[in-house]
């Protein structure tokens, strides 16, 4: 793994069965390890400037079934259960991407998605 200036990688995190992205945060390498240790996601949080075992305080844990690693070995993919009613985002949404960027088109092969909020950059 090459681990940034800060020595942080950013993690994506899928739920493993259907797909959906559901959130992308931090790991340092003793993140790392301790997410292989236990099987669920532990992190680093940079504004906090330490690490959090994901759910400890919500009871949303992810547990991790698989881990891969991008082909520049600088980003990591956590394949998760999240659980059939768990929420990734600190918002209480099951993902963190809930919102579309306005005036984002929808692909002509995909159905419109249901109503989102929007958020201009």
């Amino acid at each position: 793994m090459r681990f940034d200036q800060d020595g942080l990688v950013p993690v994506v995190v899928q739920q493993h069965d259907s797909g959906e992205v559901l959130m992308v945060a931090w790991a340092d390498a003793s993140a790392l390890e301790r997410t292989l240790a236990r099987g669920e996601a532990v992190f680093y949080s940079r504004s906090r400037q330490e690490q959090w075992h994901k759910g400890a305080t919500s009871g949303n844990t992810q547990r991790v079934l698989d881990v891969r690693v991008d082909c520049d070995a600088d980003v990591l993919l956590y394949l998760v259960d999240q659980g059939q009613d768990g929420v990734a985002c600190h918002t209480g949404e099951r993902s963190c991407f809930h919102r579309r960027l306005t005036g984002t088109p929808t692909p002509p092969d995909q159905p419109a998605p249901a109503p989102a909020k929007e958020s201009t950059p």
